[in-house]
């Protein structure tokens, strides 16, 4: 087991879906910039033998000459055309390294991750929307007061063999408070969630504790531990998810400014899929906000996903049928896993665990069983959690008193406004979670007496 989890903030294709940090003990940082900085110039220059001259027997696989033509191509369509370079950074904690490269397409910046195995070959590519330098872009947002709350580091976690740091944004005054523990979508996310220029999880944070609701949010496993959990060929989201989120409600119970019987759980895209798993696990939880949670099969919502990008201009090229078409077959392969299947075969290259725990589990059926009030939340404009999951809820819960339904015109995955069909390059666009949205959540959590 060689990969870990994609997120599904922006997808160009499943054989993106790569590691983002692996060990390089062996080799300097500046050698393995040299190296990225080849793979990444040959690329673009067409050279697609030459680009994969130092991957690993697993990338060889995934990504021979053909599929970086392809997958070039593909990612030119979705973004436009590669404008220039605008830098190189290195990330590297001792044992961990991976080369960022920033590049700018017509559209918007994209950083280029690419990552090493202990012998200097490339073992792991993925695209995202930039997030190079996000401080100089991120404001604090006209809803949050920043004399009224103050923030702590945190440990979730610490007792446990995954500790993983966090901030607690705390009112000012002796409480106890109310609290919510934030939960991140898929993929490697820090404690902010950040998505290019924007950090939804900090306004989130910042909005709440200005009306006097303590938040906890931290980094998820997959950013702090990423090399371990590839090893894992057991892995599943409770390893990814549940455990951690299930330690932070704990962390906040047993702290004196925290009132035990009023610790809530907002879980967003994927979070919120697993949110009633969570409840279940911490059933002290005093109740869930679901925003932009999926109440279908995450492959499901990768299909639909990537055929919306690529005819998003209205026209499915031969390259984007050919790419739509190798996803599907991924697709067919997650929906039909089996234990012991090559991970290689099935999306985001992770292991069969993974998408057997996952077939196994019911949101929907979930939320039905948990005994805790729940708040679920959608924007209209989300392409990637879209209203038929909405919907999906509403069939499964309306007949409970204790669930609330709202949807919000404008907004797309993030909570943050736009207009006209959402596209990933809103996300390199600096914008924060609505007002709206932190009012409704606030009322909410205040509303709930034990």
């Amino acid at each position: 087991m060689q990969r870990v989890i994609c997120g599904c903030l922006i997808v160009f294709m499943a054989v993106m879906v790569l590691p983002a940090s692996v060990h390089a003990q062996d080799n300097p940082p500046g050698d393995l910039e040299a190296i990225a900085q080849q793979l990444i110039d040959r690329w673009i220059a067409g050279d697609y033998e030459g680009a994969a001259e130092h991957f690993d027997s697993t990338m060889q696989d995934v990504l021979p000459p053909d599929k970086l033509r392809e997958t070039w191509q593909s990612l030119e369509a979705q973004v436009g055309a590669f404008q220039g370079q605008l830098g190189v950074l290195t990330e590297s904690d001792g044992t961990s390294t991976a080369v960022i490269i920033v590049l700018q397409f017509e559209v918007m910046a994209l950083d280029a991750r690419v990552s090493f195995n202990a012998d200097g070959q490339v073992q792991g590519l993925f695209f995202s929307p930039s997030t190079a330098k996000p401080e100089l872009v991120y404001e604090t947002p006209d809803y949050a007061d920043p004399s009224v709350y103050e923030e702590f580091d945190v440990i979730v976690g610490e007792d446990g063999s995954w500790p993983l740091p966090g901030t607690l944004t705390l009112p000012v005054g002796e409480g106890p408070f109310p609290a919510v523990v934030l939960v991140h979508g898929s993929g490697a996310n820090d404690r902010d969630s950040s998505a290019g220029a924007n950090k939804p999880f900090r306004d989130i944070a910042w909005g709440l504790a200005s009306q006097g609701i303590a938040v906890l949010r931290y980094d998820k496993r997959t950013v702090v531990y990423g090399d371990q959990m590839a090893d894992m060929a057991d892995l599943t989201v409770v390893d990814e998810t549940i455990a951690d989120a299930v330690a932070a409600v704990a962390l906040l119970q047993a702290a004196d400014t925290i009132d035990p019987t009023r610790v809530f759980v907002a879980g967003h895209s994927m979070g919120g899929y697993l949110a009633p798993r969570i409840a279940a696990e911490a059933p002290t939880v005093a109740g869930i906000v679901i925003l932009a949670g999926n109440t279908r099969l995450l492959e499901d919502l990768f299909l639909e996903q990537n055929a919306y990008l690529l005819g998003i201009d209205g026209d499915l090229s031969e390259t984007d049928q050919e790419l739509l078409a190798q996803v599907e077959a991924a697709v067919l392969a997650t929906k039909n896993v089996q234990p012991g299947d090559d991970p290689a075969t099935l999306l985001f290259n992770v292991p069969p665990a993974y998408w057997l725990d996952l077939h196994a589990y019911d949101p929907v059926a979930t939320a039905r069983q948990i005994t805790q009030p729940i708040l679920v939340l959608q924007g209209e404009r989300d392409y990637q959690v879209t209203l038929v999951d909405f919907q999906g809820w509403q069939d499964g819960l309306s007949d409970r008193a204790d669930v609330t339904f709202k949807s919000y015109a404008g907004l797309n995955h993030l909570f943050m406004s736009g207009e006209g069909p959402s596209v990933p390059a809103e996300y390199d666009s600096a914008g924060h979670v609505a007002g709206m949205v932190i009012d409704d959540i606030a009322a909410w959590v205040l509303g709930r007496q034990p």
